[in-house]
């Protein structure tokens, strides 16, 4: 039987199209200078005023002339006009001359051609080339990189450092943005106490709030943080009324199996709704997704690595469509198995493992260690996920897709 046919078991794909046709955008947007604006996203389209480069310029440390005077296979030499550093505006070039130039500096009327340094021999007043040269050489046309009136980055694009960059490189220190998406965290359990406290029997550390509060921080986004919960249906009840009064979204570890003691999904119901439980991701079957007084509810298991690759792959593309992103989903890579896995029964499995390179150079991946749901510690010495899709077996040597976490934690 497959995952479709187990009823409430939805697949991964089905449950995203679910969560993302639904998510609506904030609209709210503020003015932030571009050193600020790392992992911001942009609430309009940003044109450049100017071309980069502004002039032709010289690609090298050399000389610049006309190309109409040296002549194929002969050496030639040239009287030294002038000398143009970087950022000083030159003079035209004199006929039947060359000029000392530097890197990026600009190209003078009359000439259309930069011989480096190293395919010369020169003098303070003259210089001979030594090489056959060809028009154009070394030299950066004018609008080479970017035109004025171009659009460079585009409405709904999430900042990265060499945005930042390009965005400074047309003269641009100030870029709308939508306001950060504010999601509420929240634990439950009985069981869970903070780390810094001595464990008594039955307990464990509360791992989820940090793994959750890691990865809203890592995706740019605020978070209000509830801390632990108690098994409790009116300090449930309670915690959630606060989340949803307060927060854009929200998203809780625990509580929405169907023990006795879980009260998550209970609350939610009476609160709002819910529109879709349970998915064929492994791990992380018991998943949640509806509304608490009009606020979306993200409702993930409780156990940690299910929390870390339910967050990854469900919570983050929606959380992010939300923010106003329009890259919300990675691009798997395909890599080489460097393990044996066994058909999954019923679910898609997101196995931690490491990306590594054979004895023949060539991408593999290799599993982190134990996948059970309970164990975090191959999370962290893995470099991403290798996807094992419903209905295969996955011998060492067969192609695999791979997620990178660089890809899913930003």
């Amino acid at each position: 039987m497959s995952c479709c046919d187990q009823p409430g078991l939805q697949p991964v794909e089905q449950a995203l199209d679910t969560l993302l046709s639904s998510a609506q955008a904030i609209t709210e947007t503020e003015i932030i200078p571009v050193a600020q604006a790392l992992g911001r996203v942009l609430s309009e389209d940003q044109l450049s005023t100017v071309d980069v480069p502004p002039a032709d310029n010289s690609a090298m440390d050399g000389f610049v002339f006309n190309s109409v005077a040296p002549t194929e296979n002969q050496h030639i030499t040239l009287p030294i006009s002038q000398r143009i550093p970087a950022g000083v505006a030159p003079q035209p070039l004199q006929p039947g001359s060359a000029a000392r130039i530097f890197t990026g500096a600009e190209v003078p009327i009359g000439a259309d051609t930069v011989v480096m340094q190293e395919n010369c021999e020169w003098t303070d007043d003259k210089v001979t080339v030594l090489v056959a040269p060809k028009t154009g050489d070394n030299i950066r046309p004018q609008g080479q990189d970017i035109q004025s009136g171009s659009i460079i980055i585009s409405r709904g694009h999430r900042i990265k450092p060499q945005d930042m960059g390009l965005l400074a490189s047309v003269g641009i220190a100030e870029v709308p943005v939508y306001r950060k998406l504010k999601v509420a965290i929240l634990s439950t359990g009985d069981e869970l106490i903070e780390p810094g406290t001595e464990l008594q029997p039955g307990q464990i550390y509360n791992s989820n709030r940090y793994t959750l509060a890691g990865q809203m921080n890592a995706l740019g986004f605020d978070y209000l943080d509830l801390g632990i919960v108690p098994d409790d249906l009116e300090a449930t009840e309670q915690a959630l009324r606060k989340a949803a009064n307060e927060a854009d979204c929200i998203v809780t570890s625990g509580g929405v199996s169907v023990g006795e003691e879980d009260h998550v999904k209970a609350c939610v119901e009476k609160l709002g709704g819910i529109d879709l439980w349970k998915l064929a991701i492994k791990p992380g079957k018991p998943l949640a997704f509806g509304n608490v007084l009009g606020t979306p509810f993200l409702g993930l298991p409780g156990n940690p690595a299910a929390v870390f690759v339910t967050c990854a792959i469900v919570a983050r593309p929606y959380l992010l469509k939300t923010q106003g992103a329009n890259d919300i989903l990675p691009t798997p890579i395909q890599v080489t198995a460097n393990f044996d896995r066994p058909k999954p029964a019923k679910r898609q499995e997101y196995l931690r493992a490491k990306l590594t390179l054979d004895e023949n150079g060539e991408a593999c991946a290799e599993l982190a260690g134990n996948q059970s749901s309970g164990v975090l510690s191959t999370a962290s010495v893995g470099n991403g996920f290798a996807i094992h899709p419903l209905g295969d077996t996955i011998k060492k040597g067969d192609p695999t897709q791979f997620l990178l976490f660089s890809d899913l934690l930003f």
